[in-house]
């Protein structure tokens, strides 16, 4: 099962989560999202578990919990095409989509 951690600390690394998640079975990966250009986390997180059971007792117990010195939220996570492609929004062309996109 694929689980999506989300509001994690800046600090937290793949290790703390496999840490945390291998409490509650075996753990295929831990992968914490950094930006491409920083490198820096996103601030959330996916990690997969081979066994769909344990993966839904982590989740069960962990979502809400305290990590880390900040409050998690974890869920089953969802395919990409389930996902809204852009997040919404109405921009145009000459990029932006701000308070000054339409400032030509």
């Amino acid at each position: 099962m694929n689980i999506y951690i989300a509001g994690l600390n800046f600090s937290t690394t793949d290790a703390d989560l496999n840490d945390l998640f291998s409490e509650y079975g075996e753990v295929t990966s831990a992968r914490v999202i950094t930006d491409r250009e920083t490198g820096r986390s996103r601030g959330f997180a996916f990690v997969e578990m081979p066994d769909d059971e344990a993966a839904q007792k982590a989740i069960d117990e962990l979502n809400g919990a305290e990590f880390d010195q900040k409050t998690i939220s974890v869920n089953v996570a969802r395919p990409r095409e389930d996902r809204p492609r852009n997040g919404g929004g109405n921009r145009d062309r000459r990029g932006g989509g701000g308070y000054n996109s339409r400032r030509y």
